[in-house]
């Protein structure tokens, strides 16, 4: 003899089927946050606080004796410290106009140099050759004692 199916035990099934499904999908949702969560924080950068100050200690002089430059961190952003032939101090954004490359200074030439697409800047910071649309952005340097600080202007 079969066995009758009585609404109560069908309400029974229904409810055991809707804790499972409700538990299952709890269950996906807490396994997509623990591994989506780390993914997400590593692409999104950290945000880096801006220098509380507009004046930075870019480097000594007796630093810039033999090379005659200095990359330095403004802040969040890279800053170039170039020393002239004639013993004058100049500071320069280091985020190429172009593509935000950092640039460098290339002592065969007496330039400012971004190596990714060969762009060329002079020691005003003035775009002269390459692709970069607009000069580097200059900052004002003052030397106290053996100390070179550099302030946006």
């Amino acid at each position: 003899m079969p066995a009758q199916v009585t609404d109560s035990s069908r309400d029974g099934e229904a409810s055991r089927r809707s804790f499972l499904n409700g538990f299952l999908g709890a269950a996906l949702a807490t396994l997509s946050g623990v591994v989506f969560y780390p993914v997400l924080r590593f692409l999104s950068p950290p945000r880096i606080p801006e220098a509380a100050t507009n004046r930075v200690l870019a480097g000594t002089v007796g630093e810039l004796a033999q090379a005659k430059w200095k990359i330095f961190a403004f802040g969040s952003e890279p800053g170039i410290l170039i020393q002239t032939a004639s013993g004058e101090f100049r500071a320069f954004s280091a985020t190429c106009t172009h593509l935000s490359c950092t640039v460098q200074f290339d002592a065969g030439t007496k330039r400012i140099w971004c190596a990714c697409h060969n762009g060329w800047f002079d020691l005003e910071g003035l775009n002269v050759a390459g692709p970069p649309p607009r000069p580097l952005a200059r900052f004002v340097t003052n030397v106290v004692g053996s100390e070179i600080f550099v302030t946006r202007s």
